[in-house]
């Protein structure tokens, strides 16, 4: 199978690591093997715009042993782990993505992949979806369904539906509590704190943080910086994500007023223009700036090269900004997501459940996405249930259940006082 990769003798290596994500994602590897014997997926051709990790690897083969054959792109320019790429195109998988792609680059590797012309659709950010409908519009009555993994690619989605431009369905993987409530939360929480610390070995105690954002992944980074001894920050737009920072003990404050005390800032919104010139100008010589949003549109990097006088790249992911009054603001992984830029995005454990239900979630669409008209879907519940049943028992852990009494008693509107 054709693929453009950095180069083919990292495949060794690349095998190592999946191998590795593997024995840590039991939950997909379980549905893998069921698979492999139904083949659910047998005849589909599936295309992938997602990080291309050690993680998703075990999700590309699972795929693959369900019958499907897959062509696989990076979703961002930074992200891709060249000997994992290698590894997959190796075993026969069509992959185009390598790290530091340019911009040309990135959006050459979408279009191979929908050369394959795919009748599902597996995106992270939504710009798969969104070239497709774009550009090759003679293939949207070929694609049964899609699923999108992020929050930034599911309010694209949904605002194309809104609009009426989305012309299949897809479903909202992201939004499924197995996804959201772990993946977003702790995966996003360590894997961010592990990419800063790979690029600038600080010590995290003592620090003044600023995290732009209470969402699920604001509040996974808030959270695991409060247990390294930071004394965290919260800046945010909506006042209930506001309000709940503020009871969960952190700091709530604009970003123009945490810009002269913070250390260090993390963006976590899925918007743009969070920290701008008006930020920076405030900022403290040393201040450390990072983002952990989809998109690389939350820091104004323009406007950090408009303010300085020189910049070097003082360590890997680590640009150091000389403004004109003698101040240095440090830029990690060049304003991406730093948990992929600059480390190796989330742990295996926390992606075993949002790749089991990704896996799910594309057998849902070959049986029934004929039948659904376009539009953003749920994932189904028993799915979910399903998927944290699994990762208990594998965890070595097991729950109470309801007896018949209690069922009966939770259904039953005539019981009161």
């Amino acid at each position: 199978m054709a693929s453009k990769i950095k180069d083919p003798a990292l495949s060794g290596q690349g095998m190592l690591k999946i191998r590795w994500a593997e024995s840590r994602m039991p939950v997909l590897m379980a549905l893998r093997k069921k698979a492999s014997k139904t083949k659910p997926l047998k005849g589909l051709k599936i295309g992938g715009c997602l990080h291309v990790t050690k993680e998703t690897a075990v999700l590309v083969r699972a795929i693959r042993d369900a019958g499907a054959e897959a062509a696989w792109c990076g979703c961002n320019p930074l992200s891709t782990q060249d000997d994992v790429a290698a590894a997959l195109a190796e075993e026969g998988v069509s992959v185009y993505a390598w790290r530091g792609l340019s911009t040309s680059e990135y959006y050459w590797c979408i279009t191979q992949v929908l050369d394959s012309r795919p009748q599902l659709t597996l995106d992270d950010g939504a710009d798969l979806v969104f070239t497709l409908h774009q550009e090759r519009r003679d293939q949207l009555s070929t694609v049964v369904g899609g699923t999108e993994e992020t929050t930034t690619g599911v309010h694209r989605i949904r605002a194309m539906a809104e609009q009426g431009k989305l012309n299949y369905p897809i479903m909202a993987v992201n939004d499924a509590v197995v996804k959201s409530d772990f993946d977003n939360v702790y995966g996003t929480g360590q894997s961010s704190l592990d990419g800063i610390l790979r690029a600038t070995n600080i010590l995290m105690a003592g620090k003044t943080f600023a995290i732009a954002g209470y969402g699920h992944c604001g509040r996974g980074v808030a959270n695991r910086a409060r247990g390294m001894g930071a004394n965290v920050v919260v800046c945010e737009v909506d006042p209930v994500n506001a309000l709940r920072a503020a009871m969960d003990g952190f700091r709530v404050m604009p970003m123009i007023d945490a810009a002269p005390i913070a250390d260090l800032f993390i963006t976590a919104t899925g918007c743009r223009d969070i920290i701008t010139a008006k930020h920076l100008k405030r900022m403290k010589d040393g201040a450390i700036i990072c983002n952990t949003g989809h998109f690389n549109v939350e820091i104004s990097v323009k406007d950090l090269e408009g303010l300085a006088k020189e910049k070097r790249e003082i360590r890997p992911n680590n640009t150091e900004y000389t403004l004109r009054d003698g101040r240095r603001l440090y830029l990690l992984a060049e304003g991406r997501l730093v948990n992929l830029a600059a480390a190796e995005g989330h742990p295996s454990e926390v992606m075993d459940m949002s790749f089991a239900t990704q896996l799910l979630s594309l057998m849902y669409l070959s049986e029934k996405g004929r039948d659904l008209q376009p539009g953003v879907y749920k994932v189904p519940e028993e799915y979910e249930r399903q998927i944290a049943s699994t990762k208990l028992e594998t965890m070595g852990m097991s729950i109470d259940t309801l007896t018949r009494e209690q069922d009966r008693y939770l259904h039953d509107y005539q019981e009161g006082t």
